[in-house]
C-alpha cells in the first residue's frame, strides 16, 4: 500500500462531522496527496485560501441568480475541502500549532455567519419578505450560543477549580478512537461505517451546513433551508445551555456532599 497515502489517511479526524466524514475530508486527502510536499504551501496559507473562497461564495450568493448560486455552492464545498486540508497537512508534517488551530476555528465561525447572512439577504431580495433575514439571524445567534455555552461552562468550572482544564485534558487524552473503516478495511466494514455515520446528520453542525447550503442554492430553496437552520440551532443552542448548566449543578452538589 502507498506509504504516503497511508500517512495522509492517518491524519483524517476520526470524529469528523457528517458530510466532512465521507465527502470533503476524503477529497482533502486526495488534494493533499498532490500538494502536501510543496514547502511554501503552509497550513496557515490554506486556512487563508479557505476563508477567501468562503467570502467569494457569499458574494456570489448576494449577487443572486441560478448560475451564481451554483458557483457559490461549488465554492462553499471547495472552502470546506481546504478547511479540512489545513489540519491534515499540519498533522502530516507534524507542525500543528495553537495559533493555527485558533485561526482555523475563528474563520469557521465567521464563514457560517457570512454564508447564512448572505443567504438570508438573497432570500429577502427574491421575496421582499424580511422573514428569511430573521431566520438567518436566529440560526447564526443560536449556533454561536452552542459554542459560547461551552466556554462559559469552562470559565465557571475554572473559577471553582483552577486545575479543571488539566483534568479535562487528561480525560480527553485517555479517550482513543480506533479506526473502523478506510484504508486496510474491507467493503463490508466500510459500508457499516458509512451507515453509522448517517446518524451525525441530526447534529446540524458545520458539516451538515455545507450540504444544506449547497443543496438549497442549487435547488433555489433558500427560505425552507433557513427554517431548518433556525429551528435546529434554536433547539441545540438552548439544549446545550441547559445540559451544561445542569452538569455544573450536579458537580457542585457532589462536591458539597463530599
Amino acid at each position: 500500500m502507498n506509504v504516503k497515502l497511508t500517512r495522509l489517511w492517518a491524519t483524517k479526524n476520526k470524529d469528523d462531522e457528517w458530510w466532512s466524514s465521507f465527502v470533503t475530508s476524503p477529497l482533502a486527502i486526495a488534494v493533499n496527496y498532490v500538494v502536501v510536499d510543496i514547502k511554501w504551501l503552509t497550513p496557515n496559507l490554506i486556512t487563508l485560501f479557505s476563508f477567501i473562497a468562503a467570502i467569494i461564495a457569499a458574494l456570489f450568493v448576494i449577487t443572486g441568480g441560478t448560475v451564481n448560486f451554483i458557483i457559490a455552492a461549488v465554492l462553499i464545498h471547495w472552502s470546506h475541502v481546504l478547511d479540512c486540508m489545513d489540519g491534515q497537512m499540519a498533522r502530516y508534517r507534524k507542525t500543528t500549532s495553537p495559533s493555527g488551530s485558533f485561526f482555523d476555528k475563528l474563520t469557521d465561525q465567521i464563514q457560517v455567519t457570512i454564508w447564512f447572512g448572505s443567504v438570508g439577504y438573497a432570500a429577502y431580495t427574491q421575496s421582499q419578505n424580511v422573514l428569511p433575514v430573521f431566520l438567518a439571524f436566529i440560526g447564526v445567534a443560536f449556533y454561536s450560543l452552542r459554542g459560547y455555552t461551552k466556554y462559559v461552562a469552562i470559565y465557571t468550572e475554572m473559577s471553582r477549580d483552577s486545575g479543571y482544564l488539566e483534568k479535562l485534558s487528561k480525560e480527553a487524552s485517555c479517550v482513543k478512537k480506533e479506526d473502523t473503516a478506510g484504508l486496510g478495511f474491507g467493503v463490508l466494514e466500510n459500508l457499516r461505517w458509512f451507515v453509522r455515520e448517517q446518524r451525525k446528520i441530526i447534529s446540524f453542525d458545520e458539516g451538515v451546513f455545507i450540504f444544506m447550503l449547497s443543496l438549497a442554492l442549487v435547488l433555489d430553496k433558500l427560505t425552507p433551508m433557513l427554517w431548518v437552520f433556525a429551528i435546529s440551532q434554536l433547539f441545540y443552542g438552548l439544549a446545550r445551555g441547559w445540559q451544561r448548566g445542569c452538569r455544573i449543578d450536579r458537580k457542585q452538589n457532589t462536591t458539597i456532599k463530599k
